[in-house]
């Protein structure tokens, strides 16, 4: 298969993921809120949407922490007890507690300890990019219920502002993703562009930050955003790898952030929650045509995205994809007959 075909296909599986994120959580909405599951007393507040921000700029400070002081099996731990907390849940709603002890059903929770399990032994890029859709669709669900419009538009807004800052001035969320690379744990999504790749053989990135050797698997600047693990372009081909095997420029897989799937998918589920117009009937989702809008314009921002980022550097994800989700989403609800100040939540 030649370059072309193997990034395509890695294009098209990075979508994929994306709508398995989406689905997700529209398949989410109900059940979780038959379980009254939203995180705030009033969705409606977008006062809720700056606490978030808060709150993820002192994790964000929290790892940058842990990584200079090696203790980054502290962000692996928490990482992995989220991803069983957010499985749970997800397991808990969509299948029946066949087997019910002290109140707890045995299924959700064994196929919960299983994901954490699996991230722990043999966190592969298919074990991570599972995990990583279930936690993205939980996630999602449970903002996008607990967030009306007008706090879901906010939260978006802030944080693709803050994206940009992060990767385009400051840099410290290039810091932050060259951190939890060598960590495995589902804080990312790993597309690979052949079926040989291994996450588990990828060489660890270099502590100095410096381009990874020639034909290494591991990307020279990463963050939280589509990256490739291709080798720097100053950089000559490999001699060691048979050029039939490694074309020059090849890219042994893309990666993207989970966050970048999980935060406009907020804004799909609080769609699907929070309006009632252009309700449309779909087996086993929540979907109406402002959610829809929003799904087909993180779509379009990421195919951007990638194309940006295959151009070979590092690009802030957010400002893309939350920019394409809003304005699908407004669209959307513009074409079910919303009227604008509503579909902004005023």
């Amino acid at each position: 298969m030649n370059e072309r075909a193997r990034l395509l296909a890695a294009i098209c599986g990075t979508c994929l993921l994306f709508i398995a994120v989406q689905l997700g959580s529209l398949t989410l909405i109900e059940p979780f809120t038959a379980a009254d599951m939203q995180a705030v007393e009033d969705p409606q507040d977008p006062t809720y949407s700056l606490f978030y921000v808060g709150a993820i700029l002192v994790m964000t400070a929290f790892m940058l922490a842990a990584f200079k002081y090696n203790l980054q099996w502290i962000i692996r731990a928490l990482i992995i007890g989220v991803s069983v907390m957010l499985a749970w849940f997800v397991f808990a709603e969509l299948f029946p507690p066949l087997v019910i002890v002290d109140g707890i059903g045995l299924f959700p929770l064994v196929a919960a300890l299983a994901v954490g399990v699996g991230l722990l032994v043999y966190p592969e890029w298919y074990v991570i990019d599972v995990a990583g859709v279930v936690m993205g669709a939980g996630a999602a669900g449970l903002f996008g219920i607990s967030f009306g419009l007008l706090p879901a538009i906010v939260l978006l807004v802030v944080l693709a502002v803050y994206d940009a800052i992060s990767v385009y001035r400051t840099g410290h969320m290039l810091d932050l993703a060259e951190g939890v690379m060598d960590l495995r744990i589902p804080v990312l999504l790993v597309i690979p562009t052949s079926l040989s790749y291994s996450f588990l053989d990828a060489p660890p990135m270099p502590d100095s930050g410096e381009p990874a050797e020639p034909g290494s698997s591991e990307p020279r600047e990463t963050e939280n955003t589509a990256e490739s693990t291709a080798k720097d372009e100053s950089v000559e081909e490999n001699s060691e790898h048979p050029p039939d095997e490694h074309p020059e420029g090849v890219r042994d897989a893309l990666f993207i952030g989970l966050g970048d799937a999980v935060i406009p998918t907020i804004l799909v589920a609080s769609a699907a929650t929070f309006i009632d117009e252009g309700m449309l009937e779909v087996p086993l989702i929540t979907l109406n045509v402002p959610a829809l809008g929003a799904i087909v314009g993180t779509l379009a921002g990421l195919l951007v995205l990638l194309y940006m980022v295959l151009q070979g550097r590092a690009h802030a994800g957010l400002p893309l994809l939350n920019t394409g989700a809003i304005g699908g989403y407004l669209l959307g609800a513009l074409w079910a007959g919303v009227p604008l100040l509503t579909a902004l939540g005023l």
